[in-house]
């Protein structure tokens, strides 16, 4: 049966390499969240180079922090699930949001509107490309790599995230690549 997002894997980066991208000072946005169980890092690239993190109608920078703050916060959460001690590294190097920003005009909201709308279609599929190191209570790092999840489906499955959620496409295919890859493995 074929899984309804896909994982391409580029490469597995050595420990070494992998600490050196993520504590890398290249003006990255940082949070570090104890959840009770594990401890999560999810440091950002920088977001003008990002595929697509457009605001329809607020200035891209306060967008993207929001973005970031929520996607980090939802990430957290998922770490609840992870054993106590552990941690979880987490770099995106790159956010492609589902759907795409464009004139209000362009999606029959008439000509005198200066808004902008996120418009979500099938073909704008919701990306993210990650890398992530995660390491046992007594720091053996237990598996790492650098991967490039899409959800090819995501208007067609069920999606539990709240239907109200701006997020909920990214949110819902984190949550099953994160499933995958730590829980379930």
């Amino acid at each position: 049966m074929m899984k309804p997002y896909t994982v391409l894997k580029k490469s597995v980066l050595s420990a070494g390499m992998l600490s050196l991208a993520i504590l890398s000072p290249v003006s990255l946005a940082e949070l570090n969240h104890d959840t009770g169980s594990a401890q999560v890092k999810v440091t950002w690239g920088d977001y003008t180079e990002f595929t697509d993190i457009k605001s329809a109608n607020e200035s891209r920078k306060r967008f993207a922090e929001r973005t970031f703050a929520n996607l980090e916060k939802y990430i957290a959460k998922l770490a609840r699930d992870l054993p106590e001690g552990h941690q979880l590294s987490i770099k995106v190097i790159d956010l492609d949001l589902a759907g795409r920003v464009l004139p209000a005009s362009f999606a029959g909201l008439g000509m005198h509107t200066i808004d902008n709308i996120r418009v979500i279609k099938n073909i704008d599929i919701p990306r993210i490309k990650l890398s992530y190191v995660y390491t046992g209570k007594d720091g053996v790092e237990l598996k790492q790599g650098e991967v490039n999840i899409k959800d090819m489906s995501f208007l067609s499955q069920h999606n539990p995230v709240s239907r109200s959620d701006s997020l909920k496409y990214e949110k819902n295919m984190l949550r099953k690549w994160f499933n995958e890859t730590f829980i379930d493995a």
